[in-house]
């Protein structure tokens, strides 16, 4: 069971993620979307994507801080163990709190707005309780964790020294289970969580993440032009000043 949670269900989960997005390219394009209801509500939209879109980005960097750059390189920039997780906690409660505050909004408005909940699909209702168990989880974790390391409540753990170099290990084939054995609860649920929802990504609305619009800066000018062919039609008494084409 050892090595089915911390070796392969991250790989199925990888892989389906990589595939999966490959697929959706390919045979829905034109679902490649958020499908937006801002048509339907926007005050609330107004309020509540902004704090989910910006407090997930400070997550995600403070994920990539945790996880991805080892202990080793903090030490030699001279950052204690105590001052990192000072930072952790500084950092990384509000921006917790903002991803699920706006969350909350979010599914709030999707649940009492009549357009929106009816353009809710069974897919978006699993995608987002999935998403806030990975959000409470890992507020759960960025405080017991910090406070544990810190000396403040229960038995010393280090998540640098077990699941971060578990976490980069996937990366280079060589995953060690046991070092995900010895992690706390909280900590085991929170992967298993994000890895799933790795999993259904490319069959829900979060695609969005990867879409940029780049094309934005390069296509041509939309032109606008009266079918009304009269001399003044749309612009009062003047008569109309032939640019292009008439369309007949």
């Amino acid at each position: 069971m050892s090595t089915f949670l911390w070796v392969i269900f991250p790989y199925i989960c990888l892989a389906v993620f990589v595939v999966g997005h490959v697929w959706r390219y390919r045979y829905d394009k034109f679902g490649w979307t958020t499908r937006s209801s801002q048509l339907y509500e926007d005050k609330l939209l107004r309020i509540g994507s902004p704090l989910f879109h910006f407090g997930i980005l400070f997550v995600a960097v403070g994920h990539f801080m945790g996880l991805v750059v080892p202990q080793d390189w903090t030490d030699s920039a001279g950052m204690s163990h105590e001052l990192y997780h000072i930072l952790a906690l500084a950092g990384g409660i509000p921006a917790g709190v903002a991803t699920l505050a706006g969350l909350a909004i979010l599914v709030y408005r999707r649940r009492t707005t009549g357009p929106v909940f009816r353009a809710t699909t069974v897919n978006d209702k699993v995608m987002y309780a999935v998403l806030a168990v990975v959000i409470v989880l890992g507020m759960w974790n960025t405080i017991a964790g910090s406070l544990l390391n810190l000396g403040i409540a229960g038995d010393h753990y280090n998540y640098r020294d077990g699941v971060s170099p578990w976490f980069r290990q996937i990366f280079w084939f060589q995953p060690d289970a046991s070092l995900m054995e010895g992690a706390p609860l909280g900590f085991q649920l929170h992967a298993l969580t994000a890895f799933l929802l790795f999993a259904m990504w490319p069959f829900t609305r979060l695609v969005h993440v990867f879409s940029a619009p780049l094309g934005y800066f390069t296509r041509p000018y939309i032109v606008y032009r009266s079918r009304d062919a009269r001399p003044g039609a749309g612009t009062g008494s003047r008569a109309q000043k032939r640019g292009w084409e008439k369309v007949q």
